[in-house]
């Protein structure tokens, strides 16, 4: 499809929020992204804020990924015409109206009243694409039944093949024409925050945000999603656990799934079961970034999973250039990991990235202000990339590059 630039207009009013989780507006509005972390802290129970927003061990990955971001110093450039700026690419064919992709988030619908549902429609009006997590709590066909733009689809490679090969017929069947297979969790890595909540073992931060006594000072939380938001099941998980009815029941199903025994040659199991564009998600070195376009991946994912698995793994911002020069034009390369602002999109663009997925940011503001909340954070962003491409002297995206940047 054709891409054309059009006058970036000026930003629309911003949306009022409440901090502190109330009914009652205090004037304040979210003006960042980092405004909707501090929302999401406050209205969401401890373990659920905790989970979303924690990292492996003791967190140095995870504050690289924005770290590494913040050091990067754009190229400012002047009097060049601006006027109009064209931020749309293409994406494994999908156009979009915005570099960036909703990232899979598990267990998403205990942040919101059926956040996976609100996130995709949020992403279909703005014109991006959600891709939508095995592990989610509302299912394939429920998101798919209340949009027209299907989403993505994120795969574990589970030890039962049988019921892997079920999601992938009931992915392809709602429609979607992309699979991101996550590679980076053969194990599960150590989160501290997640065991000083007291979620270690058996129980999940759903279940502990339920029952545990945090909920009493989130009234709110507790009307709307721990009542209201009912099933609290994974849906695409339903018929893998018979009888299950909390995430709970099912946790000990799906911490079994993770199989420490994949390896390359897996990935021609994939292909035999997916006719569409593969992702591989969890590249952070060259060298498996070149043994993924040797499989025949359509791209890869810089990721090092939020800082969520291995900690003292590089930034993604810091592993990124590498894995660009690695596979070359060979495959697409995509990356998330830190991005807070337009200006870190510019800043991954112009290193190679071909676009971003938004993971935290897009929780913090469905559990902020659910629909609403999700479609205001990429109109924030929207607004942010197209002042920091006027004042680099960009009208494309597509012309991003190394000179956008100050080394």
């Amino acid at each position: 499809m054709k891409r054309s630039g059009v006058p970036v207009r000026e930003a629309e009013p911003m949306v009022t929020l409440n901090p502190l989780g109330r009914d009652r507006p205090l004037g304040l509005a979210a003006a960042s992204v980092r405004d909707y972390r501090e929302v999401a802290r406050r209205r969401l129970p401890r373990q659920l804020f905790d989970y979303i927003d924690g990292g492996a061990y003791e967190e140095a990955t995870l504050t690289a990924n924005t770290a590494d971001l913040e050091a990067i110093s754009l190229r400012q450039r002047v009097l060049r015409d601006v006027s109009t700026r064209t931020m749309s690419t293409t994406v494994l064919g999908e156009e979009l109206s915005l570099p960036v992709l909703l990232a899979p988030v598990g267990l998403a619908g205990m942040f919101a009243n059926r956040a996976e549902v609100a996130a995709a429609r949020a992403a279909e009006h703005a014109g991006v694409s959600f891709v939508e997590s095995t592990v989610s709590i509302c299912s394939l066909e429920e998101v798919a039944a209340a949009t027209k733009r299907a989403p993505w689809f994120q795969l574990y490679v589970m030890r039962d093949r049988g019921y892997a090969e079920n999601l992938m017929a009931r992915a392809q069947a709602v429609g979607c024409r992309v699979l991101v297979l996550t590679a980076d969790l053969a194990v599960v890595g150590a989160r501290y925050r997640d065991t000083r909540n007291g979620l270690g073992g058996r129980v999940s931060p759903v279940g502990a945000a339920i029952r545990g006594l945090d909920r009493v000072s989130h009234p709110r939380w507790v009307w709307e999603v721990g009542i209201q938001g009912k099933p609290h099941t994974f849906g695409n998980l339903t018929d893998a656990v018979p009888g299950g009815n909390s995430p709970d029941d099912f946790r000990d199903w799906v911490d079994a799934q993770f199989d420490p025994s994949v390896t390359w040659d897996d990935l021609a199991w994939v292909r035999d079961h997916w006719d569409g564009p593969v992702v591989l998600k969890g590249i952070l070195d060259p060298e498996d970034a070149r043994a993924a376009a040797d499989a025949g991946v359509d791209a890869v994912v810089v990721s090092n999973h939020g800082g969520r698995q291995l900690d003292a793994v590089p930034s993604t911002a810091a592993a990124l250039p590498a894995v660009v020069e690695a596979v070359g034009d060979r495959i697409e390369v995509l990356v998330d990991g830190g991005v807070r602002s337009g200006l870190d999109l510019l800043k991954m663009m112009a290193m190679g990235a071909k676009a971003c997925l938004v993971g935290r940011p897009w929780a913090w503001a469905v559990a902020a202000k659910g629909e609403a909340g999700v479609a205001h954070l990429l109109e924030i962003l929207r607004d942010e990339l197209a002042v920091a491409m006027a004042l680099t002297g960009t009208t494309d995206v597509a012309d991003l590059g190394p000179d956008s940047l100050l080394r």
